[in-house]
Order: structure tokens, then sequence, then C-alpha cells
């Protein structure tokens, strides 16, 4: 069977360099003793290395003409090829409730979603590694006080440790992308509730970062009636925080995000009596 042709609306770049795809491959080796579940093989670049290792494998590829190449190459793998939408898939059932590492060579533009079902199954899931966007590696793993502190970095590192790896190079690739790659891993950290309520903190996360040039006091208007910012101000000239509403958003910890959504569900509610 002749090579599959990336396709631009799914975003293939297909790894060409196999002492990368080995390297990649061997990340998943931190997490020992787990199924591994790979994420757009392509052509099985990664996936001949993933299959040498002593652990169940599958992969999930959406592309048809990918799925019919590995059933041909990897004729072991036959019934663990996945010819699904992985956004779509009940994670719940892919090892039949079993926890096991995510990885692959992500599509650039549906990475954050990967990444976001990661942390809605992250029981599942206590470790993720692969390739992304260069910028989109970075954002993850950034701290506070920096630019490329975002919305990526607090959600995930809420419930992740996250690594930088190694940058990659686009002239390994076929067709080339116009950006670098970076290989990254994720670690399930130690926090089982953040002690606020999980949704609204994505709501202030995403509605800060949203406005992140501006002060919390100007971007929290997007949430709070004048009511609720005046209940909001009133708590923090009661405590003995650090948070202020002069602050931009990319001085917030994730501690201070989780003390201020619970001050902001208070704001909420006021408004609601």
């Amino acid at each position: 069977m002749k090579q599959v042709r990336p396709k631009k609306n799914l975003g293939q770049h297909f790894l060409t360099d196999l002492s990368i795809a080995k390297r990649i491959a061997d990340t998943v080796d931190a997490c020992p003793d787990l199924p591994v579940l790979e994420v757009g093989p392509g052509m099985g670049v990664m996936t001949q290395y993933l299959v040498e290792k002593p652990r169940p494998l599958k992969v999930v590829e959406i592309d048809r003409e990918s799925v019919a190449y590995l059933n041909e190459h990897f004729p072991k793998l036959r019934e663990n090829i996945l010819g699904e939408d992985f956004l779509r898939m009940d994670l719940t059932k892919v090892f039949g409730g079993e926890k096991f590492v995510l990885t692959g060579n992500y599509p650039y533009d549906i990475s954050s979603q990967i990444f976001f079902k990661m942390i809605d199954n992250r029981e599942l899931i206590p470790c993720c590694t692969g390739m992304i966007q260069h910028e989109v590696a970075q954002r993850m793993a950034s701290q506070p006080g920096t630019k490329a502190y975002g919305i990526l970095s607090v959600l995930i590192q809420a419930w992740y440790d996250v690594e930088y790896l190694f940058m990659v190079d686009e002239t390994v690739f076929n067709p080339p992308p116009k950006v670098k790659s970076a290989v990254i891993r994720m670690t399930r950290n130690q926090t089982q509730h953040l002690g606020c309520d999980e949704q609204l903190f994505k709501r202030v996360v995403k509605t800060v970062f949203n406005q992140r040039r501006k002060m919390l006091r100007v971007s929290l208007k997007q949430l709070l009636s004048d009511e609720g910012l005046s209940v909001l101000n009133a708590q923090l000239a009661s405590s003995t925080t650090t948070l202020s509403l002069t602050l931009r958003p990319e001085q917030l910890t994730i501690p201070q995000f989780v003390e201020l959504t619970n001050m902001v569900e208070k704001g909420l509610c006021s408004a609601t009596k």
C-alpha cells in the first residue's frame, strides 16, 4: 500500500525523523506498567516503537486512509486500531475503565481540546505525553508573571505537573508546519479537589484572561454586577489575602485563582438575593 497523503483539513504533519519518533515514544516510560493510547498515529512512525513496549497499546485515528495503512502494516495491532474521533470517544471504555497513558503527535488545531478532555478524564489519565506546537507547549508549562502564562497554564497545572522536554524543528515533518514543535509530559499531581466550584473556576480564569491586559477590577465586570463587585471588595478589605483587584491575571497563582473564585461566588450569590 502506498503512503498516506497528508490532509490539510485534518491538520496532518507526518513526522519523518525516526530518532525523534523514538524519543517521543520513550516519554511514556516515565509512567510504567500502564496501557498506552496513542492519538493520531498516521502511518505509525511512533507506533512502531510503542508496540515494542511490554504493555497494552491502542491507537485512535480518524483518517480512514491512515487506518487502512495501519491495519496493513501493523497486523498484530489490528484489533486495537480504533477508527474514531478521539474528542467523541468515551474514554472509560478504552481499557475497560483502567487508567492509561495518553500520547501522540497531536494535531495542532485540536490540541487544546484534547487536553481539556484529558482534564475532564484526569482520574483515568495519570500521565500524558506527546508533541504539540512549540508556543502551546510554552503556555502549558509557563509560570505566573510570564507572557506565556494563560488559560491553558492555569487549567492544566491545577491538575498536572507539566514538563517541557525538547523542541522539534519543522524540517522533520511532511509537510513541514510553519511553526516549531515541542514535546511535553504531564503527570497528575496530588490535587483531588480545588477547594472551589470547579466550573466557576474555569469561567473566572477564561473571563479574566480574555482581557489579560486589564486589571481584575475591570475584567470581573463581565461576571459581577456593581453589587457583586462591592461584595468582592468587602471580602478583600476584611481578609489578609495578597489578592488585589489591581492585579492582572498573569500575576495570579493557581491558589489565588481558587481564592478569587470563592470570592466571586459570594459576589454572584449576593446579586441573586
